[in-house]
């Protein structure tokens, strides 16, 4: 029963969902630039991003521990089933595996690993705390497994770039009404996060304003005759989930920020639809 519990709380440390989840976006990544010939060097970036995203996941916990005492206090170092120093050990192990999966790949994916790995590390202890310096670390390094993805396999087409745009402004909005959710926790630590430096309504409003940019840019593939009907037909929907969520964020932040990431994937499911189709015609 222990072992189970230790098990179990090494898995929510990692956050086994999220992590496999960036691994899938890795593989839409290599999808949509047309590479899924390259089969090794797909598998191998996929691996990368979820040992990374885990490990990355591990680091937050570590140094978040005293914040998540108030704000999470069921996580895995607050809650007792793993100590502070079994995480961090684990997390190395996170990266190191990371790192050898990407170490062959080519110079482009190496390059956008090791500037992941550091946001990684560096990002609790140097950005969290910044007014949206945070914000926009996660969304780069969520935008990012496109990329990764796409450079594992060759050079990154416009709709990856298109992509990656949007997956990076859904997840800013995401992570600044994130933020308006923990406002407790954050103010006592001292953090200096956006909504605690300018309020939330302001924060939520300008989350909302950055979303509707993104909403209106996911037309490109269409109006560069890129995709067509197949993108179309689940873009709309998910640019309807994450602007409506987005403004949802004023009534219910925690509900708000959860649909915001299905918008995503959603948004992420109708670029592979778009890519499809092509292949098909």
């Amino acid at each position: 029963m222990a072992a189970t519990r230790t098990l179990g709380g090494y898995l929510e440390l990692a956050r086994v969902g999220n992590a496999v989840a960036a691994g899938v976006l890795t593989f839409v990544g290599a999808f949509v630039a047309g590479g899924l010939g390259s089969v090794g060097a797909v598998a191998l970036a996929v691996v990368a991003t979820v040992a990374a995203t885990g490990a990355g996941n591990a680091v937050n916990d570590y140094f978040d521990r005293d914040i998540d005492a108030v704000n999470r206090p069921d996580r895995p170092i607050p809650s007792g089933r793993v100590s502070a120093r079994a995480a961090a050990a684990f997390a190395a192990a996170l990266f190191l595996a990371a790192v050898v999966a990407a170490v062959s790949l080519p110079p482009l994916a190496l390059a956008i690993a090791v500037a992941n790995l550091s946001a990684l590390v560096a990002y609790t202890q140097l950005f969290k705390g910044l007014p949206a310096v945070g914000n926009l670390v996660v969304a780069y390094l969520t935008g990012s497994t496109f990329l990764f993805g796409a450079a594992a396999v060759g050079p990154i087409a416009p709709p990856t770039w298109t992509l990656f745009g949007l997956a990076a402004t859904a997840t800013f909005a995401r992570e600044v009404v994130k933020d308006v959710e923990d406002v407790a926790g954050d103010r006592e630590e001292g953090l200096r996060t956006l909504p605690i430096v300018v309020g939330e309504r302001a924060a939520l409003s300008l989350a909302t304003v950055v979303m509707a940019a993104a909403t209106l840019a996911s037309a490109l593939p269409v109006v560069g005759g890129t995709f067509g009907l197949a993108y179309l037909a689940l873009v709309v929907p998910a640019d309807a989930t994450m602007l409506g969520a987005t403004v949802w964020g004023f009534r219910d932040p925690s509900t708000a920020q959860t649909w915001i990431k299905r918008g995503t994937f959603l948004a992420a499911a109708a670029f592979v639809a778009g890519r499809a189709a092509t292949v098909i015609a």
